[in-house]
């Protein structure tokens, strides 16, 4: 999956960044490797998804996508 992410300059110093196409994605770094890390668990922490609060039937199917 490729994302587009958009790096800010912070007022403060360091660097800012939002993902687009995941609404609420955001992190920050005080350098751009700090904030490269940062994107990455950003991005999986807004993508994950907790199953154990999702209610399936029993004729329903979990799948993984990979894109």
């Amino acid at each position: 999956m490729k994302l587009k992410v958009v790096i800010h300059q912070a007022e403060e110093g360091g660097y800012w960044a939002e993902v687009p196409a995941i609404p609420g994605c955001a992190t920050q770094g005080e350098d751009m490797r700090e904030l490269i890390e940062n994107v990455y668990d950003a991005v999986e922490g807004c993508l994950s998804i907790d199953m154990d609060t999702i209610k399936l039937a029993t004729t329903d199917q979990v799948m993984e996508l990979v894109v």
